[in-house]
């Protein structure tokens, strides 16, 4: 059997159904890469990861889903989980990897959440969760028209790293990495995904209630980072970028 605490895999999907513009296919912690996951992914086939929860991952959300309820917001799915994914173990402070098979919109921000199940994850629902978030990179770099985005290295390296924060507590929890694709005007499309992971280790530490949202309710339409036109002339020069959501919780 396939290493959890690095790598799940199951079953595999064409590359035709992912070639608009591609899903989550593995998780990488600390580094570790099974071989098996080599051998597959050298394959070219796109994995679904055995931690991550049922949902179609490669159909964009786009803006009537920030107020819908129950909606896919949250995790790409209707929020129950299945009861067949695995719990990938993660010691806190540990790098994590999301390992995409495709992406294709370089604009827009990566924003990566996580959420207490508060029980094993395989029983919680990811619409009624508190979420809060670990990481976001948005605008690095120019202008909103023609900048570097985190969505911009997501497309250049398939992957994004971030690491659990050292102080959590441990317990069972849910990682959410959320692409925001900003490349039509005014029409923001969402692409979440989440994972079940058991925190180990930590510092005991929980977020307090101004970092936590849910999802639907986390985001609004007419939210400057959710509701904008990349291609006008003003965003030409705009260097400036608010990523939408709350602050980043660092455990500090």
């Amino acid at each position: 059997m396939f290493n959890v605490a690095s790598i799940a895999v199951l079953s595999s999907f064409f590359v035709s159904q992912v070639a608009a513009h591609g899903g989550v296919i593995a998780y990488v912690i600390n580094g570790r890469i099974s071989s098996t996951y080599k051998r597959l992914y050298k394959a070219k086939a796109c994995f679904q990861d055995k931690t991550i929860k049922d949902g179609n991952h490669t159909t964009p959300l786009l803006a009537n889903h920030l107020l819908d309820a129950p909606t896919s917001l949250s995790c790409n799915n209707n929020g129950q989980a299945s009861g067949s994914q695995l719990s990938a173990t993660v010691p806190a402070g540990s790098t994590i990897t999301a390992k995409y098979s495709q992406w294709t919109h370089a604009e827009g921000p990566v924003m990566v959440y996580m959420a207490n199940c508060n029980g094993p994850c395989s029983s919680a629902n990811s619409n009624s969760l508190k979420w809060f978030k670990i990481d976001q990179t948005g605008l690095i770099s120019g202008t909103v028209g023609k900048g570097k985005w985190g969505n911009g290295l997501v497309m250049d390296t398939l992957q994004y790293t971030t690491k659990i924060p050292a102080a959590l507590a441990a317990g069972n929890y849910l990682i959410r990495h959320e692409l925001l694709a900003l490349h039509q005007a005014n029409t923001p499309q969402f692409y979440p995904e989440c994972a079940q992971l058991i925190v180990t280790g930590g510092g005991g530490q929980t977020p307090s209630g101004n970092y936590l949202v849910s999802f639907p309710g986390a985001y609004g339409a007419n939210d400057p980072g959710v509701n904008i036109n990349i291609y006008t002339s003003a965003a030409q020069s705009q260097t400036t970028y608010q990523v939408p959501g709350p602050a980043v919780w660092t455990g500090n």
